[in-house]
């Protein structure tokens, strides 16, 4: 599978107030330079450039950087929007009888697509050039489907990103009972088959679109899979050769049930199937502990894996943080970041960090502006073991984004990758280009008509909202579940 041949330069030259190149050890900031990029390879980054090449984009007062790479990253339309603000938000998945008895896709195949372009545009749109998804299967009669994930291959190929993809699969869905309570559904069966359709997936796709898609194993939450198809997930891994990404330590539901199913801490279990390794990457990781001291624990334990995916933003909405950010990277752990949630935008993302590293620890230094920037590209790069990605250097690939320093909004400039996080945000994204193509040129993604695209989304929001009634353990109305934030006054009243 190929990409369509598509016209573009050769060689471009991309002009700003700030390059920021690699210098084989970190991140260093030029001032007033350029990048040089000849199809899918950066060739030069510096002050100047004397070769000839086709093309010159003069992006001006702004940022060059390497993409963001976004290891949790946002493929769908209400993930973690619906549910953070809500008191009663874990009564918002599904009732036990819908589990049993009701459980349906809402959506068709066609429309599931769409959903699924619309988020990856506003990947896009955030300045993030390689992405490994995630998706609520609240939707889904089960878990995503192969053919699903065909779809998002052939969306992803078109629109030019970077995609580490492969259907989730579970053994269990988390229900609530009659009474409220939380439990988990079991049918060991489906998560088999989910595992061998997702092993059928990553022998299919990849390598696809010149590389830029490749499979991975992403099975759902920890207490969702049961001890056999973790362990045949580690085997399935070693097979393939290929990263497996399981959301763990996230939840004090999760640690409990762990407990009392195994009688052990998820990093255990982890160990026990085989999966504690450098295939591994872990959504989020907050919990080191214990229902009853849950943060309490080293996090050196985390350095075996090919790291963590720290999702600040998504977090803070539902009250937590990682404690501490600088305390995993002392231990030795490879942090990427995630953006979750609506919306996918990594710069707000990483401001959210730094502040709550502060908060969490008392220190003004903490989580620092430069530490969380290399988490969003080499951090990233270094948990999918790429030496030529997320950054800009001879060599590297030529994935790069334009953020615009000149708008009135923004303010005066210091320090560019301060001024970045605070302030700016992914609107300020103007160019993003992935192995050498534009993607994304003035804010405009080619070939997507934006207005058609947001009055589909609203409707498909609208529908999807309404669907959590037949699946609420009280079947409450829509307007009980998401109340507006003050009284709504019709037209004409």
């Amino acid at each position: 599978m190929e990409a369509d041949p598509e016209e573009h330069t050769v060689s471009t030259l991309v002009r700003a107030s700030f390059v920021i190149g690699f210098d084989g050890d970190d991140h260093v900031i030029h001032r007033d330079a350029c990048v040089v990029y000849d199809r899918d390879r950066i060739v030069y980054v510096g002050r100047s450039y004397d070769g000839p090449v086709d093309e010159v984009i003069d992006a001006g007062e702004a940022i060059v950087g390497p993409g963001f790479i976004d290891l949790d990253a946002l493929a769908d339309i209400d993930h973690a929007i619906l549910d953070t603000w809500h008191a009663d938000s874990g009564g918002l998945g599904w009732s036990q009888d819908y589990a049993v008895n009701r459980r349906r896709a809402v959506f068709p195949l066609e429309d599931t697509l769409f959903m699924r372009e619309y988020a990856l545009t506003q990947l896009i749109r955030n300045g993030i050039t390689t992405a490994m998804p995630i998706a609520a299967e609240t939707h889904s009669a089960w878990a995503e489907s192969y053919e699903e994930l065909a779809g998002v291959v052939e969306i992803a190929g078109r629109l030019g990103l970077r995609m580490y993809l492969g259907p989730s699969y579970r053994s269990g869905v988390p229900v609530l009972r009659a009474d409220g309570s939380r439990d988990v559904h079991w049918e060991p069966e489906l998560g088999d088959k989910g595992l061998a359709d997702a092993i059928r997936f990553v022998r299919d796709v990849d390598g696809a679109y010149d590389g830029r898609i490749r499979g991975a194993l992403l099975p759902c939450r920890i207490e969702t899979v049961t001890l056999d198809l973790l362990r045949a997930t580690a085997r399935a891994a070693g097979e393939l050769d290929c990263l497996v990404r399981l959301h763990c330590m996230q939840g004090l539901t999760e640690l409990r049930l762990l407990r009392e199913w195994y009688g052990r801490h998820p990093l255990d279990v982890l160990a026990e199937v085989g999966l504690l390794g450098p295939r591994l990457l872990i959504p989020h990781a907050l919990y080191l502990g214990d229902p009853e001291t849950p943060f309490e624990g080293s996090p050196d334990r985390l350095a075996a894996l090919a790291g963590i995916v720290h999702c600040p933003l998504t977090f803070v909405r539902y009250g937590d943080a990682l404690r501490d950010f600088d305390r995993y990277r002392e231990a030795g752990v490879n942090v990427a970041l995630g953006t979750d949630s609506f919306p996918p935008d990594m710069i707000r993302n990483m401001d959210y960090g730094n502040n709550l590293a502060k908060l969490v620890t008392g220190r003004l230094e903490a989580g620092s502006a430069a530490d969380y920037y290399r988490a969003a590209t080499l951090g990233g790069a270094r948990a999918l073991g790429r030496d030529d990605l997320g950054r800009l250097a001879p060599g590297a690939k030529a994935d790069l984004v334009v953020v615009d320093l000149s708008g009135p909004r923004t303010g005066p400039v210091d320090d560019p990758v301060r001024t970045l996080m605070m302030n700016c945000t992914g609107a300020d994204v103007s160019t993003v280009v992935i192995d050498g193509r534009p993607v994304m040129r003035d804010r405009t993604i080619p070939g997507v008509d934006e207005e058609s695209m947001r009055l589909r989304a609203q409707t498909y929001f609208e529908t999807m909202k309404a669907a959590y009634s037949e699946r609420d353990h009280m079947r409450r109305d829509p307007a009980l579940l998401f109340p507006a934030s003050f009284r709504i006054v019709e037209a004409g009243s």
